[in-house]
């Protein structure tokens, strides 16, 4: 039977435009649309944190329930950016994510290149402050206070190590073994159980750190204590990409 011709083609609906072969990398989206969309994946991710935590400390006293309501609504509310966003971006919202990935790279893996990075982390940085700012005027608090959560204490810079390299052991395995597809439950059900499992309830985004110093509400800190945080999280993101390499090491090939 032959083909039919491009009349025919049009007339009975098939698309006569080339088309990718099965399995081909589709297109990347373009960088100004991958930008707003970690700017808002990260803004939204931020006023879940701070609204949720404003929220929980106007409806009861109880430290722990303040804590377990604000651990769910991020839960759920990440796992739905992730979804939504993924697809357009990568759904970083996270510096230290971001990061990896352009180190990654840089070893000849996939992932960002300089110049997305030097997109990616201010439309992040922006977004999480624009986040916090948000959240206030949502509550009617000041929309920008700094907070005077002190978090300078050694056994909270420790749990910024281990919940950074944690997150990034967690993304970079299921990259390294072909199971991003579970990327919205794994890495939303990891932040909500890091929130309980570190002393310093899981910041692990530089971004989200400095976005958090706006607000004098439950999640914030101190602008004093940021550095530090920082710093520790780049050093979780260093020990995460090393605890890849080991774990998921790749084997040789026999002619190899």
């Amino acid at each position: 039977m032959n083909a039919p011709e491009p009349a025919a083609r049009d007339a009975i609906g098939i698309d006569p435009s080339p088309q990718p072969a099965p399995g081909a990398t589709p297109p990347r989206t373009p960088l100004a649309a991958r930008a707003a969309a970690e700017f808002v994946g990260t803004a939204a991710l931020v006023a879940i944190v701070v609204g949720s935590g404003i929220q929980a400390t106007q409806l009861t006293d109880d430290v722990a329930l303040q804590l377990l309501a604000n651990s769910t609504a991020t839960v759920f509310g990440l796992g739905v950016l992730i979804v939504l966003l993924g697809p357009v971006s990568g759904a970083h919202f996270n510096p230290a994510v971001t990061l990896a990935e352009w180190w990654t790279a840089r070893r000849g893996g996939a992932g960002v290149n300089a110049r997305e990075l030097a997109v990616y982390v201010p439309s992040q940085t922006v977004g999480a402050i624009a986040g916090a700012v948000l959240a206030d005027a949502m509550f009617g608090a000041p929309l920008v206070k700094w907070s005077t959560h002190d978090r300078s204490a050694g056994n909270l810079l420790l749990g910024e190590v281990v919940a950074t390299a944690g997150l990034i052991l967690l993304i970079f395995g299921l990259a390294r073994t072909d199971r991003l597809r579970f990327a919205p439950v794994a890495v939303a059900s990891y932040i909500g159980a890091a929130y309980w499992f570190t002393s310093s309830t899981s910041f692990a985004n530089p971004a989200v750190t400095i976005g958090r110093a706006f607000t004098d509400t439950f999640a914030g800190i101190a602008p004093a204590s940021v550095p530090a945080f920082v710093g520790m999280q780049i050093i979780g993101a260093a020990v995460g990409l090393a605890l890849v390499a080991v774990i998921f090491m790749r084997g040789r090939t026999d002619a190899g």
